[in-house]
Order: structure tokens, then C-alpha cells, then sequence
């Protein structure tokens, strides 16, 4: 079985973090730790930064990969051959696309999203790995918690709470991913953009 693997990256107090998903064999990136999954949890802040306001615009995201979705309009972009990120502040929006020769299951992304995650990034709990009915179909969502990125002055880390959606058709693999400081406000706007995508 072919391994199908997609990177994204994110910026925290002006540092790439760099994250992989795969449906396939496990593996580790060049440059990853095993000392991230060792890495202890920062505690979460108190009325944290990064709810999203009830006015923010959204946009149609609409590359030539056959998919469209909403994203907040005037956050950085920036455009990768895979997809593209949508920053601001600690918040943002990763999508992603790559090849996948089935469709992602509940099962599968226990036994390969998850400890791809926990490999690449840091401090990672999965709180929640399930199917969601979307108005573009049947999708996983994976709902879990990591530390950011040190700061590379203060080597201050924040507590992030993220949640990955995967959408599988005709052989192609849509990633989108939301992250933001644990507790900030954001279920609506998260929930608006998660069912605003659409295959064309």
C-alpha cells in the first residue's frame, strides 16, 4: 500500500512549525523529535488571545484541486504547491491536498494520523477522533491539544487547541486544519468553516 503524506506548516512569534499527516505506514519527518511526544504540556492561559470576532469576513478559497471553502479574509497568506495557510496572531487555517488511495476511516487514522501527529508536533492529546456528517459528505475530524512553538527570544510556548478535518473523493485527500490558544472563543467560526467546504 502506498504511503500518502501531506505537510503543512505554521507560524507562532515568527517561527515555521512544520507538521506532517499520512494514511499509511508510520513514519518520523527528518528534523522531528521523539523528545515531542515526551515534552510536557504548558498550562493553558487565562482568557487567552485568539477568539475570532462575530464580524471577521469570510472568503471563498478556491484553488484548481476541485474543492472550496471559506476562510477568514485578511489573514497572511501563504500559498504552497500542496495547498495553502491562513495566520493571524496564533490562530490559523491550513489546508492541504495530496493523493490517497481510499478513503480515510475512523480505524485508520488511529493507527496512522494520530501517531504521525504525536511524532511531529508537540506535547499532542487527542481528545477525540470520529466521523462527521458535512454537507460535503462524510469526513474524520481529530480534535486534540499541543504546545506551540518556542518563541525564539522569550522560548515562550502557548498551549493550542486543534481540530483536523479529512475529506476524501475520487482519489484525493483534503486536510483542513484550525488551531488557536486553548480557550479562545472560536467554536462557531471553526464549525462555519469546517461545512463550508464543498467539492466542485
Amino acid at each position: 500500500m502506498d504511503t500518502i503524506c501531506a505537510i503543512t506548516s505554521r507560524t507562532f512569534f515568527g517561527t515555521v512549525l512544520f507538521s506532517v499527516a499520512c494514511l499509511g505506514p508510520i513514519f518520523t519527518l527528518a528534523g522531528g523529535s521523539p523528545a515531542f511526544s515526551a515534552e510536557k504540556a504548558v498550562p493553558a492561559e487565562k482568557n487567552p488571545p485568539g477568539d475570532i470576532p462575530d464580524t471577521q469576513v469570510f472568503i471563498d478559497y478556491a484553488p484548481s484541486q476541485g474543492f472550496k471553502i471559506e476562510v477568514p479574509e485578511g489573514w497572511a497568506r501563504s500559498d504552497r504547491g500542496d495547498g495553502a495557510t491562513f495566520v493571524d496572531k496564533l490562530d490559523g487555517v491550513v489546508v492541504t491536498v495530496s493523493k490517497a488511495t481510499s478513503a480515510p476511516t475512523v480505524e485508520s487514522a488511529k493507527a496512522n494520523e494520530v501517531p504521525n501527529l504525536k511524532a511531529a508536533e508537540r506535547a499532542v492529546t487527542v481528545t477525540a477522533v470520529e466521523t462527521v456528517k458535512l454537507p460535503a459528505g462524510t469526513a474524520i475530524r481529530i480534535v486534540y491539544t499541543s504546545n506551540s512553538e518556542p518563541n525564539a527570544v522569550t522560548n515562550k510556548q502557548v498551549r493550542l487547541e486543534n481540530e483536523r478535518y479529512l475529506y476524501f473523493k475520487d482519489g484525493k485527500l483534503v486536510t483542513l486544519e484550525l488551531f488557536a490558544p486553548k480557550g479562545a472563543d472560536n467554536v462557531d467560526q471553526w464549525q462555519l468553516m469546517s461545512r463550508s467546504f464543498r467539492w466542485n
